[in-house]
């Protein structure tokens, strides 16, 4: 194998995590997942000839990531299943790690609800990024990047009430 395509495959498996989330952020049905994970992939690959190494492998990373996410989201007009969790869950024989899992689903849930760009703000945010850093990646000013995370946060925690999975 070349010496670009094992640099790129060990920076890939290093930073796969970025792609797992990203997928999730935007696909609610894990085959929609798995398709939008090889799309991902298949970007960076196409792309990696334009990493100059200005910045970290995985900032770049996410640029390429959600930008990918955001096109294939609107390209192919997925259908955001919004069937709302009514499930009864006992917490009581719940342990900690499954509860944790419990409300990582919810969030994800509550995500779907999201605009592309919304979920591309709050999944930036998750992974701490600065506004700073969240207004590069996705092209717009600090100020704005900070007014349209906290407005995405609310509509969030909006979304999460009204779904009646709080935490």
């Amino acid at each position: 194998m070349k010496e670009t395509e094992t640099t790129f495959l060990t920076l890939i498996n290093q930073h796969k995590a970025i792609i797992h989330k990203v997928s999730k952020m935007y696909m609610n049905d894990v085959e929609l997942q798995r398709d939008l994970f090889q799309e991902i992939v298949m970007q960076l690959w196409k792309a990696y000839p334009s990493f100059k190494g200005n910045s970290k492998f995985s900032t770049w990373m996410y640029r390429v990531a959600l930008n990918t996410a955001l096109v294939y989201f609107k390209k192919d007009n997925r259908k955001v299943d919004k069937t709302p969790l009514d499930e009864n869950i006992d917490i009581v024989d719940v342990n900690e790690s499954e509860l944790k899992e419990e409300k990582l689903a919810y969030l994800y849930k509550a995500v779907q609800e999201l605009n592309a760009v919304e979920k591309a703000l709050i999944f930036l945010f998750l992974e701490n990024q600065s506004h700073r850093e969240i207004a590069h990646d996705l092209g717009i000013t600090e100020v704005n990047a900070r007014v349209k995370l906290n407005r995405t946060k609310e509509k969030l925690q909006f979304i999460i009430k009204k779904n009646g999975y709080e935490f």
